[in-house]
C-alpha cells in the first residue's frame, strides 16, 4: 500500500535516487548533472516553506514524489504554483504520480493556490496523459526551448484550476 507523507530534509538522498536518472538519461528534466543531495535538502525545505513536497511509501521506501513551486517570482503570480512529479521507474503505471498529483493539488488549493502549472518536455505521452487525466489543460507550446543530448526539446504547458479568486 501506498503511504503519502510531506517530505523532509531526510528524504534528500532517496529523492535523489529517484531524480538522478531522469537527469542524466533522459530529457524530462532540462538540469545537465543531478544536484548533490545538499541541494536537494535545501530544494525540499524551500518548497515546504511556501508550497508543499510530498513523498510516496512503500514498505519505507520512497518510491515517489511531488511538489510545488514558484510558477514566476513576480508578485501578481503568486497565486499560481508549478507542480512536478517523479516515480521510481520500478513503480512507474501503478498510480503513484497521480495519487500524489491529487494530495498534492488539494493541499495548494487549500493553501490558497489558484492555478497549476506544469511544463512538459515533448513528447511525453504517459506525463501528458496523466495531468489531462487530472484536468489539466494544454495551453501552448515552448519550441525548441531545452537544449540537451545534442537536440533541441519543446516544453508543453499545461494548466489546472485550483480555486476560482483568491481566499
Amino acid at each position: 500500500m501506498t503511504h503519502l507523507r510531506p517530505a523532509t530534509e531526510a528524504d534528500a538522498p532517496a529523492i535523489l535516487e529517484i531524480y538522478r536518472p531522469i537527469v542524466l538519461e533522459t530529457a524530462i528534466s532540462f538540469e545537465l548533472e543531478p544536484p548533490s543531495v545538499e541541494e536537494m535538502a535545501v530544494r525540499v525545505a524551500k518548497a515546504n516553506s511556501r508550497w508543499c513536497w510530498l513523498v510516496a511509501e512503500r514498505g519505507g521506501e520512497v518510491i515517489g514524489y511531488a511538489y510545488g513551486s514558484a510558477f514566476r517570482e513576480r508578485p501578481a503570480y503568486r497565486f499560481s504554483v508549478e507542480v512536478s512529479a517523479y516515480v521510481d521507474a520500478r513503480h512507474r503505471v501503478q498510480g503513484v504520480a497521480r495519487t500524489l498529483y491529487e494530495a498534492l493539488l488539494a493541499e495548494l488549493t487549500r493553501l490558497g493556490y489558484c492555478r497549476a502549472f506544469a511544463g512538459i518536455a515533448l513528447p511525453n505521452d504517459a506525463s501528458v496523459a496523466l495531468h489531462e487525466a487530472l484536468g489539466f489543460e494544454p495551453v501552448g507550446v515552448f519550441r525548441a526551448a531545452g537544449w540537451k543530448f545534442g537536440r533541441w526539446h519543446d516544453v508543453g504547458w499545461y494548466q489546472r484550476g485550483l480555486a476560482e479568486d483568491p481566499v
